[in-house]
């Protein structure tokens, strides 16, 4: 299976999609809105989610154990994430707006203890860096990081519980827990006004659906041919349904349908990952790029210009990083590399 599927072309799509949408809403730049219009950030996170939910149970059932499960989540996604956030700390003392001894001050460490420990929401900024930007956040992409984590935790203990009680019931109550969950904080948005409980419905237990049923494809993956009935209907789904209790309730399991098809029992579309894993590079390195050339005023004027710029400086940071970091620091046998190589 390991090279004839589409998911390192997918996790790819999914992230240039997410670079795509923030180049619109942090430029603002008229020429660049219909990427806004026709592309959903959204989505595509909500798609990588479902990849995860499948590749991340696959990788935990195949595991030596629970130290070999979790040494190979940290291999793959801290030692790229450490270097982001530190590259991001020493640029921002040459891209201040203050003087530089004023900016390796509390605020700087507080960014750097808070984002190393993926708790991005408590110290989003850097002292000085992008105050004239329209977001100052310095990698606004990296909170779905700690929803990501939280979840590979999570992990262990529900196939534990699925193994004692059965895969179905307990997928099955798991997808509905976190609709509830989901239904709860926006009842609580709704009749308080409260922005605390937007930012909360966006947390992992809301986002469990997309996890639970890219897991469920998987534990039933041989089922996974049976799919192909399922495509219309799913595809009506994310395309019609506007009723927010509705797609809550369905979205998840129909973009999952959708994205797992995709990869497993579609055709593949040969082996993409023979350039390296590129997904990963591009989405924790794209926002910083684009703040940066924001701040550097390199979206003016044409908007599509530095899209262009963007596009090349992202595609080359994200090369580097898996050549340079993420590669090194995987076992020979993990997917990852054995599809760089081409076997």
């Amino acid at each position: 299976m390991k090279n004839e599927n589409n998911f390192d072309l997918l996790r790819f799509i999914f992230a240039f999609i997410v670079f795509l949408v923030h180049a619109q809403t942090l430029s603002q730049n008229p020429l660049l809105a219909p990427l806004g219009l026709w592309l959903s950030s959204e989505l595509a996170i909500q798609g990588f989610f479902v990849i995860s939910g499948y590749l991340v149970y696959m990788s935990h059932e195949n595991s030596r154990g629970l130290s070999h499960y979790l040494q190979k989540r940290v291999r793959r996604i801290y030692p790229a994430y450490f270097t982001i956030i530190i590259i991001c700390a020493v640029s921002g003392a040459f891209l201040t707006s203050g003087e530089v001894t004023d900016y390796f001050s509390r605020d700087l460490f507080k960014f750097l203890g808070a984002n190393l420990l993926f708790l991005n929401f408590l110290a989003p900024n850097l002292p000085g860096v992008f105050e004239s930007n329209t977001l100052q956040a310095v990698n606004g992409a990296l909170w779905t990081l700690k929803i990501e984590v939280m979840f590979y935790l999570s992990v262990p203990l529900i196939a534990w519980i699925a193994h004692r009680y059965g895969h179905a019931l307990v997928f099955a109550a798991i997808y509905a827990a976190s609709i509830l969950y989901s239904l709860l904080m926006t009842h609580w948005l709704e009749t308080s006004g409260r922005a605390i409980f937007e930012i909360l419905a966006r947390q992992l237990p809301g986002q469990l659906t997309y996890f639970v049923a890219g897991m469920a494809l998987y534990q039933y993956r041989k089922s996974l041919p049976l799919l192909c009935w399922w495509l219309l209907p799913a595809i009506l789904v994310i395309w019609l349904a506007q009723d927010p209790a509705l797609k809550l309730v369905l979205q998840p399991a129909a973009l999952a349908a959708i994205v797992i098809y995709i990869a497993v029992t579609f055709k593949s579309l040969g082996n993409f990952g023979r350039f390296g894993d590129l997904s990963y590079g591009v989405y924790i390195v794209h926002f910083p790029i684009l703040q940066t050339m924001l701040a550097l005023n390199l979206f003016s004027p044409s908007g599509f210009q530095g899209l262009i710029v963007a596009t090349a400086l992202v595609i080359f940071a994200a090369f580097m990083s898996w050549h340079l970091i993420e590669k090194r620091w995987l076992q020979k046998s993990s997917h990852y590399v054995v599809a760089a190589h081409g076997t």
